[in-house]
């Protein structure tokens, strides 16, 4: 089975302001994501995910173009030989580095659903594992900033959802930021879990002036406070406190993901399948996690393709964290892309992948034509 044609679909929709949500990377005023589209040429459609960068027409046009000509007519079978094409042609050398790690990512994620049609197995009994369940933080586009009693109030709704962890969003000031995590804690309990997510928005005063307060809250992890590349201020961070940080979402492929591990400063590793390179990468990012010692507790894209793929992912390693469950207000791309929604939520606040061949959902290619492109940024 060859790889016939392959097509970037980049889709957007526009985010009301009663909806949107302040963090740290700004406020959010539309949602992107850019499918991928494989046909081996037999009627065999999949789709797969590649995370937005915050440009998708140019992503969908490096599809389009540079990657739809390096993998047509390869065995559509070969994952790891078209994601090692890829990479060799275009991140290794003279490549567009994050734009082709992300558009890898959704021809890998298709790749692999692809292979599930032909076996008929789920994708997470194709990569080696089982239906276990996967416990849930909710996170997503919410529990942003606002008035403390507010993101307490969001919090508690979360909470009797039935889920048992929360992702509070910080990067304001450091008096604002404790405001809202110890009334947070204040009317959700000690038996939550509450994590926190700067998205690279914090300095190093910054970490040292809320590090106090978070241990005194038992915060369970600070999130990207400072941008991938800047190792030095990791490595500073992770001695002013005992809050362990945590990081991934921004780093692509295992080769980034090896100096993030042999540095040594953060303990939780998230990467999202959607841009470290499918879940070719996403697995072997993953064993080196677990050699280690430290669970991975992948980032959530868009949509529910990414959603239903990292639930799978997470059920065929032996080292899963938390699944970052998207309770963002509004998401069509949750809700209506497919036959049904990406997961739910059991009484103990886990996930189990859906049944059924691949990530077992059926695209709905009428929403997709619905929701076609809009040019400019997603978070001002």
């Amino acid at each position: 089975m060859r790889i016939a044609d392959l097509r970037a679909v980049p889709i957007s929709f526009p985010v009301p302001a009663d909806k949107s949500v302040r963090l740290g990377i700004g406020r959010s005023v539309k949602r992107d994501s850019v499918l991928v589209r494989v046909e081996p040429g037999e009627g065999h459609v999949r789709w797969g995910e590649a995370h937005h960068g915050r440009c998708p027409g140019a992503v969908a046009k490096l599809i389009d173009t540079t990657m739809r000509e390096l993998v047509l007519g390869m065995d559509a079978h070969d994952v790891a030989g078209v994601w090692a094409r890829v990479f060799k042609m275009q991140l290794a050398s003279h490549g567009m580095g994050a734009a082709a790690a992300l558009a890898l990512s959704g021809i890998d994620i298709a790749l692999w659903d692809l292979k599930c049609q032909a076996t008929g197995l789920p994708l997470h009994v194709l990569l080696g594992g089982s239906a276990k369940p996967i416990k849930a933080y909710a996170g997503g586009i919410a529990l942003g900033w606002q008035a403390p009693s507010l993101l307490a109030e969001e919090a508690q709704r979360y909470v009797a959802d039935g889920y048992r962890a929360l992702k509070l969003r910080m990067g304001d000031t450091p008096a604002r930021d404790i405001a809202r995590v110890r009334a947070v804690r204040l009317a959700v309990g000690e038996e939550i879990d509450i994590l926190t997510d700067a998205n690279t928005a914090y300095t190093l005063d910054d970490v040292r002036r809320v590090m106090p307060a978070f241990e005194e809250c038992a915060v369970g992890w600070l999130e990207e406070p400072f941008p991938p590349q800047d190792r030095r201020a990791y490595a500073m961070a992770a001695k002013l406190g005992r809050v362990p940080l945590a990081a991934g979402e921004n780093h692509y492929t295992r080769y980034e993901f090896a100096t993030l591990l042999e540095d040594g400063h953060v303990q939780f590793v998230q990467p999202d399948l959607s841009k470290t390179g499918g879940v070719t990468e996403s697995m072997r990012i993953a064993a080196m996690a677990s050699a280690q010692k430290l669970t991975v507790n992948p980032h959530t894209s868009a949509t529910a393709i990414n959603m239903a793929t990292t639930i799978h992912f997470l059920c065929a390693v032996d080292n899963p964290g938390y699944f970052e469950g998207d309770v963002t207000a509004l998401n069509p791309f949750r809700d209506h892309l497919a036959d049904k929604r990406p997961y739910a939520l059991d009484e103990a606040g886990c996930v189990r992948p859906h049944a059924g061949v691949g990530i077992g959902l059926k695209i709905d290619t009428q929403f997709i034509a619905a929701h076609p492109l809009i040019e400019g940024p997603c978070y001002v």
